[in-house]
Formats: C-alpha cells, structure tokens, sequence
C-alpha cells in the first residue's frame, strides 16, 4: 500500500508538470493513454481477455465518465495547486464515501460517524479559508469535484466487484480515459512538446504500477488496516513540492489537513468497530 500510495504521487507530479503545458482535458486523455499499454500487457500475462468482455457496460460507461471528469478537474487544479494542498482537500474523498454509502447503497452510518464526516468537512472550510480571491478559488472547488467524482466512483467499484473482475475495471477505465477525454480535448489538442514524452511514459508507469500496487493490497490485506496509509500521501505531497517546486504548505493548510486526516481516521475505527459487532 505505501507503494502504490507512492507511485500514485510520482504519477501526480507528473500531471502537475504537464498541467502546465496542456489543457485538463489533454491531460486526462494522456494519463488512460499512457498507462493503458502497461495494463493491457499485466492482463494479457495473468488473466488474459476474456475477463474484460462479460462486464456491466452500463456501470462502466457512468465510472468512466465519472472518470474523466475527476481527472480534468484534478489536473485543472494541478495548474496553481500545489500537490500538498490538493492533497489535504482530496482527503475529503473517504468522508464522502461513507456519506454516498447510505443513499446509493442502504448501508448504516451511526451519530458518530455523521460527526465525523461533520468534522472533516470543517477542516475543509479552514483550507479553503478567506483570501483576496473569496472563500474558494475555482482551483479548490475543481479538487471537491474530483474528490467526489472518486466518492461516486468508488461506489461503482463495490458494485462491479460483486460481477466483474478487477481487471475489466481497470481496462476499461483507462480506455474510457483515453478515447473519451481524447474525443473531448481533440479541439483544443495542443502538439506534445518532445521533452514532455518522458514524462508521460513515466506517468504511465508509475499510475500502472499504483493500480497493481494497490489492487494487490486490497486483495491480500484489510481494508481498515490499510486504507490510513493512504495519507502517507501528504508526505510524499511535500517532499515532491519542496524538491520541485520549492513550495511549502502554510500553518493553515496543515491544521486543515489535520482535522479532515484525524476524521478520517476516526471514521475508518468507526466502521472497523461497526464491522466486528456486526461479525462476532
């Protein structure tokens, strides 16, 4: 899991650096584009095609639109964000999750966990703060998007995975990346710089490398163990910020990322609490 969490932020950097060059729309259609090859090639040598044809087509058509408007929106907020602060809002995702749970799928969530989400989603309002610019810049509210794009499509995951084997989710997501944010980016499809061909092979090997990371995690782990270590994030959100860009977060963006991770946490024993007494 700190692998994956890792090469997911290795791959962010490297949407970062485009997002500067690129339209978001571009940018996503380049991220399903340059992982796609890794994946088809991990399927073929496991599984083969045949798991990637009896699927759900209408639940995989909606996660990847869903899809392909989390991943612009994330890389439009790339563009001034630094990678800390659209961490620390992005963490909001969980809290959503468990939110959307009830209503999309009757499951239970207690007064505690509602206080919980209540929390976090305060720790949101102290990083999206007064400035000159207003209470939200469009950046911040491009990263809520993204984050409840996640929310939603997390939701989808859990309904796949009843039907449709984990490698289709992954295919077909990226392939809905590719041709769907390419088909919507080809007006404004600004000619890849040479220099930039690196980075886009690099994003598409670190975002493979995630995937079969974190799928592997799942598979052989608990979810309630592993599922705080997705905040290591942060760290790497720093360290990439400092080396690359030479920016660091401010006292306000940190006691915000630390409401909304304490929340975080608290949700995730909640709910492992809420499954031991469900499960004796």
């Amino acid at each position: 899991m700190l692998l994956a969490v890792a090469f997911f932020a290795l791959m962010d950097a490297g949407l970062k650096e485009l997002a500067g060059s690129y339209p978001p729309m571009q940018v996503a259609a380049l991220r399903g584009a340059a992982s796609l090859p890794f994946v088809l090639a991990w399927v073929l040598a496991t599984s083969g095609l045949r798991p990637l044809l009896k699927v759900r087509w209408s639940l995989h058509l909606l996660r990847g639109g869903i899809g392909i408007g989390m991943m612009a929106t994330f890389a439009y907020a790339l563009q001034t964000l630094p990678l800390t602060t659209a961490y620390s809002v992005f963490f909001v995702a969980p809290l959503l999750i468990t939110a959307l749970s009830v209503p999309l799928l009757g499951e239970k969530v207690g007064p505690r966990r509602w206080t919980a989400i209540g929390i976090g989603l305060l720790g949101v309002l102290v990083l999206l703060r007064p400035r000159g610019d207003g209470l939200m810049s469009w950046a911040a509210f491009a990263v809520l998007l993204a984050a409840a794009g996640y929310a939603v499509s997390a939701i989808t995951v859990r309904i796949l995975a009843r039907t449709d084997s984990t490698a289709s989710m992954m295919v077909w997501l990226l392939v809905f990346l590719a041709t769907g944010a390419g088909a919507l980016a080809w007006p404004s499809w600004v000619p890849i710089a040479p220099g930039d061909g690196w980075v886009i092979i690099g994003i598409g090997l670190a975002g493979a490398l995630g995937q079969y990371a974190i799928t592997e995690a799942f598979r052989t782990g608990e979810a309630s163990l592993l599922a705080p270590l997705e905040y290591t994030a942060l760290v790497w959100g720093v360290l990439l910020d400092v080396s690359l860009w030479g920016v660091l977060p401010d006292s306000i963006t940190w006691l915000g990322a630390a409401i909304i991770v304490a929340s975080g946490l608290y949700l995730l024993r909640r709910e492992r609490v809420h499954l031991e007494s469900e499960h004796p």
